[in-house]
């Protein structure tokens, strides 16, 4: 990843966390890593911990940046939730989700949207 692309991606996720947080949701963790991967946002709604993926675009010319999260990626967050849960869970079975936030900057302005439980 280019720096470039590292300061839009850090940018993206921040403006994902105060959304989230304006939204109600609580943030357990941010950019969590283990070998496998990274997890960009764990988060509590409710009752509910949430897996958040955020994409961040400059532009539209490839598509949402939410489109850029397929099979292979939900897949991949399954597997690092699993890991997330059995190092911070506390042994009791919790309802989760999984949800994807999307960030495009471009022309002046920012759009934020938030897809709750796609994957």
């Amino acid at each position: 990843m280019t720096n470039t692309n590292q300061i839009v991606g850090r940018y993206g996720e921040r403006l994902a966390g105060r959304h989230l947080i304006a939204r109600g949701l609580v943030l357990l963790d941010r950019n969590w890593r283990c070998p496998s991967g990274e997890l960009d946002v764990v988060a509590r709604d409710g009752p509910v911990v949430v897996f958040v993926e955020v994409k961040t675009r400059r532009g539209g010319r490839y598509g949402t940046p939410a489109e850029a999260v397929g099979a292979d990626k939900a897949r991949r967050l399954r597997r690092l939730a699993a890991r997330w849960l059995a190092e911070h869970g506390t042994g009791e079975r919790r309802e989760i989700r999984f949800d994807v936030v999307s960030v495009l900057l471009g022309g002046g302005t920012v759009g934020v949207e938030h897809l709750r439980g796609v994957l």
